[in-house]
């Protein structure tokens, strides 16, 4: 195992400093991470590396996050071929490469992703509701607008719709101004907003941030 993993299938479309940002988000949940990597040229455009500080997290993450959606592609994740930079500079062996290491070819692609899991049982589970317009977990009146508490403070609308959009019926995301760790996410429907709600409620954001996911009050 390499504490590096090579992550290619990405959405090309999305700007190279949204996708770090967006790429660190998701995967410090399984560890610090030491840097990643996504080229700017056509060559390596929808390919990233993230450089974890041991090979357990990036095992993690790899396991964990294969074929994630992620900007409406899912990931195909595998350990880099070679040592990354931020390794090498640290344990000496650094060699200034001209050419950006070549992507290994992927393999079978694994199981899906937990939320993904997550999001197909809350679906099994979506019409056990005791009763009309309930949340069979909260017995809240249900809202097609949950609220979202326990998020980490640089959380942006961004990173929740990536958890979100996955879910059918998704429309927005809104963060309060002025006041963080909360947000709103609207679905077209209740029941939409209830198969997300249990599928991601206490999703492990960050490795100490678990979400707590509710109706909003009417």
């Amino acid at each position: 195992p390499n504490q590096t993993i090579y992550i290619n299938n990405l959405n090309e479309k999305v700007k190279r400093e949204e996708l770090k940002k967006a790429l660190t988000a998701m995967f410090s949940q399984f560890g610090p991470i030491m840097d990643v990597v996504a080229g700017r040229s056509l060559k390596v455009r929808g390919q990233a590396w993230i450089v974890f500080g041991d090979s357990n997290a990036a095992s993690s993450a790899m396991r964990q996050m294969q074929g994630f959606p992620f900007y409406d592609k899912p990931m195909r994740i595998q350990f880099a071929k070679s040592k990354s930079d931020a390794v090498a500079k640290l344990d000496g062996t650094f060699v200034k490469r001209e050419r950006p290491e070549k992507p290994q070819k992927t393999k079978k692609a694994a199981k899906k992703a937990e939320a993904r899991e997550a999001a197909d049982r809350a679906r099994g589970n979506a019409g056990r509701s005791p009763r009309p317009g309930v949340s069979s977990l909260t017995g809240e009146p249900a809202n097609k607008i949950l609220f979202v508490q326990n998020l980490p403070d640089q959380t942006n609308d961004m990173m929740l719709s990536m958890l979100f959009q996955q879910f059918p019926g998704f429309r927005e995301v809104r963060l309060v101004p002025g006041k963080s760790g909360i947000a709103f996410v609207e679905f077209d429907t209740e029941a939409q907003a209830t198969i997300a709600m249990n599928g991601l409620q206490n999703f492990k954001i960050t490795p100490t941030n678990h979400m707590h996911v509710s109706y909003a009050k009417k």
